[in-house]
């Protein structure tokens, strides 16, 4: 058996979190951006922050597990 739950969950944060594609966290111009589709190295440590955050509290607090195979 296969426990997908890690893989799932950081791919699903990863795409969520990604600096730019729905929002970021300092934006530009503003606090938090839409869609800006721009990001920045400070963004990029922030959403870094983030997911080390919430992958660590779905993983190791609730622990997360998504079971495949026979």
């Amino acid at each position: 058996m296969a426990d997908w739950g890690p893989v799932v969950i950081a791919v699903v944060l990863f795409v969520l979190l990604t600096p730019g594609l729905l929002f970021q966290i300092p934006g530009n111009h503003r606090v938090v951006e839409f869609g800006s589709m721009r990001t920045s190295g400070l963004s990029i440590l922030v959403h870094a922050i983030i997911f080390f955050g919430l992958i660590t509290i779905f993983l190791v607090a609730v622990g997360v597990h998504i079971y495949t195979g026979r």
